[in-house]
């Protein structure tokens, strides 16, 4: 017989479900890792193998991560890449990773995860591009693993170095063949197709300028005879628009269509400056969006046309991108940052804390190409997030709990659920010892930063 697992007396409970319910003194009954009923605390059973008393917590469906570069969190706050654009921060920056090795990878992945479910974040994708001394996506899945997060491992590649006009050192650039065969590999040995799964993995060439236009199109074909996504970057920035029409005489959109990477398989991250024939494009095609707020701040990439994207019907999802582009992992503050610079840039009612919510869950279930996770109801997964409404962020704000999630100082969950099982209780982490992984992380950076003088 399966666990049972009931939470039960919260202030509320946001389903996310198709009338977007907001229950009063709601409560959530899982059987095993699934969702098996959701309403009143009144009409659910009253016992289980385990009982959480929700009181004075909002209880929201775990927040879906769509873009990452979780091995970035080694190298936060690089003093020569604090100031610099996107292409000037990845030339500064690509040294330095050029001496990452197994371990930097696997405890990177560790930290990244654990700031991300401590933010309430249960499900997340990571777009690991550079593979030197060894470096594996299987470093990664292990992490994965070990912590409990629902997983979909990205494996990216570049293989056009500054020899043949890209952007990356020669050094850190892989043969093609060898990335598509580590690619289908990976594939073959991890990816569950299933629901519910807890790993997946996406064939990821990083970006246009970093690989060739063949590997473009074989890795889509690779993805599609496995039945994988696709993800990538496209239109981040002004220069990223410039480098497009120079080399292929193409808008980004225009070169990913040309290249098969439309569909509802695919999602980009960024698209910045996506323009309105892309939207158009996007939206016909079921083509996602990893937006990345922060990311665009800090590199000064600009504003997204969010607003324009969501009406147009394009799937949009959020993303914390790297650690070393946005500095912090917060996804419940990343939805934040989403609604504030939607208002910054087209208006304040051009997003509304509810709708930067929904982003951060359903959207962000649709970009990876999930339906059961995202929302809270039955047959649904069991990523589950409960933040405590008795901090001094909320003072004030208890005459509506939920959209003080986004409008106030981001908070950090006190319980967290994963696929059923409990993975933060009391705010604390159950599956590792962060405080352990925190110092080894901290000494594998500085020997990173030390070894690239």
């Amino acid at each position: 017989m399966s666990k049972t697992l009931l939470i039960k007396n919260a202030r509320v409970v946001v389903t996310m479900d198709e009338q977007r319910r907001e229950i009063n003194d709601g409560a959530i009954f899982v059987r095993g890792n699934v969702i098996e009923q959701v309403g009143p605390t009144s009409a659910l059973p009253q016992t289980a193998d385990e009982v959480i008393n929700a009181a004075g917590h909002v209880v929201i469906p775990g927040l879906v991560n769509t873009h990452h570069h979780m091995y970035q969190s080694l190298t936060r706050v690089i003093p020569a890449a604090q100031n610099g654009e996107l292409f000037n921060w990845l030339t500064n920056l690509y040294p330095i990773w050029s001496n990452l090795d197994a371990e930097m990878v696997h405890v990177s992945t560790l930290t990244a995860m654990s700031e991300l479910i401590l933010s309430g974040c249960t499900t997340s994708s990571d777009h690991l591009y550079i593979y030197p001394n060894g470096c594996k996506l299987d470093d990664s899945i292990e992490a994965a693993a070990k912590i409990g997060m629902r997983f979909h491992a990205a494996r990216g590649s570049m293989s056009v170095g500054q020899s043949k006009g890209g952007l990356p050192p020669d050094c850190v650039v892989e043969d093609e063949q060898a990335i598509l065969k580590d690619t289908q590999r990976l594939i073959e040995t991890y990816h569950d197709a299933g629901r519910h799964a807890m790993q997946r993995i996406v064939v990821a060439p990083c970006s246009p300028f970093s690989v060739s236009r063949d590997l473009m199109k074989e890795a889509a074909a690779l993805a599609r005879s496995h039945g994988v996504s696709l993800h990538t970057h496209l239109a981040e920035n002004l220069n990223d628009i410039a480098y497009s029409r120079e080399k292929f005489n193409m808008t980004p959109a225009e070169y990913a269509e040309d290249c098969g990477w439309v569909g509802h398989d695919v999602w980009h991250a960024h698209c910045v400056q996506l323009d309105d024939a892309g939207i158009y494009m996007f939206a016909k095609t079921g083509t996602g969006v990893a937006h990345c707020p922060c990311s665009n701040m800090r590199l000064a990439s600009g504003i997204a046309p969010i607003r324009k994207m969501v009406d147009a019907g394009v799937p949009v999802g959020l993303g914390v991108d790297g650690s070393a582009s946005n500095d912090g992992a917060h996804m419940l503050g990343e939805a934040r940052q989403a609604m504030l610079l939607q208002r910054v840039g087209f208006g304040p009612d051009a997003m509304t804390a509810r709708q930067a919510l929904e982003l951060a869950t359903l959207g962000g279930a649709k970009v990876l190409n999930r339906d059961d996770i995202g929302a809270l109801k039955p047959g649904m997964s069991a990523d589950i997030a409960m933040f405590k409404l008795d901090q001094v962020g909320f003072a004030g704000a208890l005459h509506d709990p939920v959209a003080a999630l986004v409008f106030c100082t981001p908070a950090n969950v006190d319980v967290s659920i994963i696929n059923g099982k409990v993975v933060v209780k009391d705010g604390m982490l159950q599956t590792i010892d962060l405080p352990l992984v925190l110092e080894r992380h901290n000494q594998l950076a500085a020997r990173l930063a030390h070894a690239s003088r």
